[in-house]
């Protein structure tokens, strides 16, 4: 049964103080209209319809900067969802913002029509990658409004970029430790997309930026995940839809969009969690059973939540195993027994 569930009420960029390399808002902002109050009401009230059975629903005004609109602006939509949330209708109210544009303030105000989460849209805790990425803010404003936030009693959400403009897999790995420093209640990786209509398409047609591969891009942010992962953070998302890509014709570019990314990042952390099972606990077997001409049975378990990400998608973590070791037979099972992401293996004799 699913136990939770998001309202997205997008609210396009006007407001936003900054024009990002990455970011399209600012060249198609004639193209970009507000929701009306009628549009979120309707949009609110047609998701609860098909939420009966749903305990948590959650209004999320989404789009990057919600708190850089103008503040009557914000309380026009705020007391719509406060409104939901008075009644028992919905849960929570989240939003998502810029490091530049919390302060007490605002935190105030969105206190006062009872916001539960804030995410920040921190993308990378290297200065250089940020102002290479014209963020217009820098790490010092990242740890102001996080603690403001922290302080003031909501729910902290932090969003990381992989692959931005002068980021090496030694400055993304190091932006997923920095947040745990901090630890926020939630966590997203998003890989940096490139759109039409973006100053970073303008750069790699001048070969100023060269996007990450498909597998670059997977690596890094498989990398990221464990660090978050090991620390506890909720990481709520990994990749992006193509619904997310906000361009004035639905076009993109570049090799790091999949509509399937997250399992490409689970699958690979499930492919090295079975291989290093393999090496670390049966190391002898798999070194000698060729030469002793006997065959082995490994059998891979995990949790029903994290099966598919087991067998990887398209099953290419079975695929990988089978063409790797062809004297194993492979064995995939779901044990209940295990947590989501846990891999077990266990190995014998034929």
């Amino acid at each position: 049964m699913k136990t939770h569930a998001i309202i997205p009420i997008f609210i396009p960029h006007r407001g936003c103080p900054n024009d990002c390399v990455f970011c399209n808002q600012r060249r198609i902002t004639s193209k970009l209209v507000s929701p009306t109050e009628a549009e979120v009401r309707n949009t609110i009230d047609d998701w609860l319809t098909t939420l009966d059975d749903v305990p948590n629903v959650h209004v999320a005004f989404y789009g990057g900067s919600f708190t850089a609109i103008p503040i009557e602006e914000q309380v026009k939509y705020l007391k719509i969802a406060y409104e939901y949330k008075t009644k028992g209708l919905v849960s929570e109210i989240h939003l998502s913002t810029r490091p530049d544009c919390i302060n007490d303030e605002i935190l105030e105000n969105l206190k006062n029509y009872s916001v539960d989460l804030i995410e920040l849209g921190c993308q990378s805790f290297d200065d250089d990658v940020l102002a290479a990425s014209k963020r217009g803010h820098s790490t010092k404003d990242i740890y102001k409004a996080c603690s403001l936030i922290k302080s003031t009693g909501f729910k902290l959400g932090i969003q990381l970029m992989v692959g931005l403009p002068k980021s090496t897999r030694e400055s993304d790995i190091l932006s997923a430790h920095k947040t745990v420093e901090i630890m926020p209640d939630v966590a997203r990786i998003y890989p940096t997309i490139v759109i039409e209509d973006t100053e970073l398409l303008d750069m790699v047609k001048l070969g100023e930026y060269k996007p990450l591969t498909l597998d670059e891009a997977a690596w890094r942010s498989k990398e990221m995940l464990k660090v978050l992962n090991a620390s506890g953070v909720n990481v709520i998302r990994i990749g992006l839809k193509a619904s997310d890509l906000i361009s004035g014709d639905g076009k993109f570019t570049g090799t790091t969009f999949h509509p399937a990314f997250r399992q490409l990042v689970e699958g690979s952390l499930a492919r090295e969690s079975i291989e290093e099972q393999l090496l670390h606990l049966f190391g002898n077997q798999l070194r000698h059973q060729a030469s002793d001409n006997q065959k082995l049975r490994v059998i891979a378990s995990a949790n029903p939540a994290s099966f598919s990400n087991l067998i990887g998608h398209k099953a290419e973590n079975r695929k990988y195993f089978v063409d790797k070791y062809p004297h194993i037979q492979f064995i995939f099972r779901v044990d209940n027994s295990l947590a989501a992401g846990e891999y077990f293996v266990e190995i014998e004799k034929l």
